[in-house]
């Protein structure tokens, strides 16, 4: 989890051998995101009714909403294996032949942050996901010759965060896309609870909602996040994950009521203390809280702006009304939302 600060820490022993149970295994273990469970529920059983491979399925959303989880299920629920890749790692049409000539019939071949593919390995996708083949390129300059070499019929999930970066005739092959949503408090709930269950953790449904309410809306976030609170409570409590417990560890690990974590808070705190609420560049917002600014664009700006405690505005990044608040200032009258509160008095 990017932006988690301590909360990236290394598992320990036992929550690795318990990781992957984390992971639901079936659609209907899947929990959340009904609309797109029930859309490529459909994809598929159609695709086994008529004894074929699915359409290619994209992925899109914020990181930690389940796109590696629905890869996964989408193999299982075809009863094909899964070949997992990613967009960095094809960056030549080479490797790109490589994997396809030696995909199985009906394989999954899952490509995570797929808007990162590398044009040339990307233009070889292109006749593989419509043609079902690969052109081979034999020798050099004007002597080269392209070989055409037919490959299995194969279902490739890919998954982005960013949607907007795919080319279009990328993004167009896909049969089937579906973006993720941030999950609500209720879904996350049930998912804490049966993630402790997994990890044998005694909880309090006042610990789980404490915890739900701090996580983002994003499942992988609230798993981390109770393994952390498990952790307080084995060596300060009494094991149990209570609301007091979720509370305590998660003011340890900076992450305050609303799920700001210490980036978060530092954006905030930048803008209204240093700039005056803005409007500041990404990049001197950047260098402002020590971090890159791809970490700060992608990390915590979709939350904040979430949140309306951020505007992207043309001249920059301003703080919202909201935000001044959050930072214990009451915020000036030229502050962002600061005059419509005025007018609604």
């Amino acid at each position: 989890m990017s932006g988690d600060g301590a909360l990236d820490a290394e598992i320990d022993p036992d929550d690795a051998v318990v990781e992957g149970a984390l992971r639901p295994g079936s659609l209907a273990e899947f929990i959340g995101q009904e609309r797109v469970k029930a859309q490529l529920g459909l994809v598929l059983e159609a695709a086994g009714r008529r004894g074929r491979a699915a359409d290619h399925v994209l992925l899109s959303g914020p990181p930690g909403l389940g796109k590696t989880t629905l890869a996964s299920i989408i193999a299982t629920e075809m009863g094909a294996p899964l070949r997992m890749t990613s967009g960095p790692a094809m960056q030549h049409a080479g490797d790109v032949a490589a994997v396809l000539s030696s995909l199985q019939p009906g394989e999954v071949l899952f490509v995570d942050e797929i808007h990162r593919t590398a044009r040339a390995a990307e233009e070889m996708l292109y006749l593989a996901m419509e043609d079902f083949r690969v052109d081979v390129v034999v020798g050099k300059g004007p002597g080269a010759t392209a070989i055409p070499l037919d490959i299995e019929r194969f279902t490739l999930v890919g998954a982005t965060t960013r949607a907007g970066l795919l080319p279009s005739p990328l993004r167009d092959r896909f049969g089937f896309t579906a973006h993720l949503d941030f999950y609500d408090a209720d879904d996350l709930e049930v998912i804490i609870t049966r993630s402790a269950g997994l990890l044998s953790v005694p909880f309090e449904p006042a610990g789980v909602a404490e915890i739900a309410g701090r996580c983002r809306g994003t499942p992988r976030i609230a798993n981390r996040l109770l393994r952390r609170v498990r952790d307080w409570a084995q060596v300060h409590g009494d094991g149990v994950v209570s609301q007091d417990s979720a509370r305590a560890a998660l003011e340890l690990y900076e992450v305050d009521a609303l799920g700001l974590d210490r980036i978060d808070q530092a954006v905030l705190d930048a803008l209204v203390h240093r700039f005056g609420g803005g409007p500041v560049g990404l990049s001197t917002l950047a260098v402002a809280v020590g971090e890159e600014p791809e970490t700060i664009e992608t990390v915590s700006e979709p939350f904040l702006v979430r949140l309306g405690m951020l505007m992207r505005t043309p001249r920059g990044r301003m703080a919202t009304a909201a935000a001044w608040r959050h930072a214990g200032v009451e915020p000036p009258p030229s502050s962002v939302g600061a005059q419509q509160a005025l007018d609604l008095d």
